[in-house]
């Protein structure tokens, strides 16, 4: 008899332990982790076309040296922070590795208005190869954005809803993601001017 009540009590304990959300909580955060896995992966794609259209664009704009060294360094330092999927949970860290990144788009968007200058240049096919992929590229960057936010928002919902919060608080202690916001010289409306 009290080998079936301890069958019965471990049987009770599965079911509780999976209708409380430990299970889906985990693979909750494992879908941020990818998402956030996605972005630097797409990110290092950006990172790789940069040398490359630098240096198609230098042959023709040797004068415009100041413009490329702004992209080159802005190259760097964007390589140069890396987040773990530890600092996802802190806001310090993202709005560090969110600037540097914005700091890359920003100069790229310069070197794009000198390219402007150049016709040849633009009818280069080599050159506008490289554009359509940087191109693809920064909408590939937007969508892993986009995606990595929703998963953030299903996690950190996940772990606020009752019965998971519950167990969070008590064995996981599974900390809120943070989610990746827009560059503040974005949110600026830009000025055109005729």
């Amino acid at each position: 008899m009290q080998r079936f009540s301890q069958i019965g009590l471990l049987f009770l304990s599965l079911i509780l332990l999976g209708g409380c959300g430990y299970n889906s909580l985990q693979v909750k955060e494992e879908a941020v982790f990818k998402a956030w896995g996605d972005i630097e992966s797409t990110l290092q794609r950006r990172g790789d076309l940069i040398p490359n259209l630098v240096e198609t664009v230098k042959g023709y704009a040797k004068h415009e040296a100041e413009t490329l060294e702004a992209v080159i360094n802005a190259r760097a330092k964007a390589t140069s922070v890396q987040l773990s999927t530890d600092d996802l949970s802190n806001p310090a860290a993202m709005a560090q590795f969110q600037q540097v990144q914005g700091n890359l788009g920003s100069a790229l968007s310069k070197l794009m208005l000198v390219v402007e200058r150049y016709p040849d240049l633009k009818a280069n096919q080599n050159f506008l190869d490289l554009q359509n992929q940087l191109e693809g590229t920064e909408n590939r960057i937007n969508v892993a954005r986009q995606r990595y936010n929703k998963a953030v928002e299903i996690f950190n919902g996940s772990i606020r809803k009752f019965p998971a919060s519950l167990t969070n608080s008590i064995i996981l202690h599974l900390e809120r993601k943070e989610y990746f916001k827009a560059d503040e010289a974005a949110k600026a409306v830009p000025k055109v001017k005729f």
